[in-house]
């Protein structure tokens, strides 16, 4: 419990310190690349605390001159800092509007570039699919976790649409990405923080350019299959 405290209390004093330095280098670069970094600072100082083993697979299925729509499981709070930490790719989140009414954490993000969607107002959530393809566009991948929220039990939920209509109007590959252990760690019930061993790998991209909207469905059956059978084959592994 003591060593949970801890480490909220510097996520507290770490969101607020770099949500600054965040905001600032926004003025200095209004690409959002210098913010991300500095995104990137406050989610190791955060695992460097946590009682996390942090395994990184796949790295070699990122290539640097492309693009990507990078999707990726969500079990718990933690898979933030470990995206942002450890996901050697300059991406913008597209993310719940809910994270943006966050005191200071919101507005360091959308400085940063990244993109709220209101799931509950269709025509704002086009608009946010629009500026996410003018991002991807600029050469920039966009982070979305398709299942919209946390597992409520550690396995993959249902997908929403949205990331598959963008990934097939920018043209570019989606770049699926699992993470495990962190159900564990933190789950969605509870705030304690429990030690534990975590894996983050990048799995083969997947092209989007044989689909279109009329087969997106398609599209997302086939990203949920490969991510399911990829944690179904972990958990037998680790058994």
């Amino acid at each position: 419990m003591l060593m949970t405290a801890a480490i909220l209390v510097w996520i507290v004093l770490a969101t607020v310190l770099f949500g600054i330095l965040a905001i600032f280098a926004s003025f200095v670069d209004m690409k959002g690349r210098l913010p991300h970094k500095v995104a990137g600072i406050w989610a190791r100082s955060i695992l460097a605390l946590s009682p996390i083993e942090l395994t990184v697979k796949g790295l070699s299925n990122i290539d640097p001159a492309k693009s990507y729509v990078c999707m990726s499981n969500h079990q718990s709070n933690y898979d933030i800092p470990i995206l942002l930490g450890r996901l050697p790719v300059q991406f913008r989140w597209l993310a719940k509007i809910e994270l943006f009414r966050i005191p200071l954490f919101g507005y360091a993000m959308k400085r940063a570039g990244y993109i709220c969607i209101d799931r509950s107002n269709r025509e704002s959530a086009f608009e946010s699919l629009k500026k996410a393809a003018g991002i991807i566009r600029n050469g920039v991948s966009v982070m979305i976790f398709p299942e919209g929220t946390r597992s409520s039990d550690g396995n993959i939920g249902s997908f929403k649409k949205g990331g598959f209509v963008l990934a097939i109007e920018s043209g570019v590959p989606i770049l699926p990405i699992i993470i495990l252990g962190t159900f564990s760690v933190m789950s969605r019930s509870r705030l304690l923080i429990k030690p534990g061993k975590v894996t983050l790998e990048i799995l083969e991209p997947v092209e989007t350019s044989g689909f279109t909207k009329e087969t997106k469905d398609e599209l997302m059956e086939k990203i949920k299959n490969i991510m399911c059978e990829s944690v179904d084959k972990k958990k037998k592994d680790i058994l």
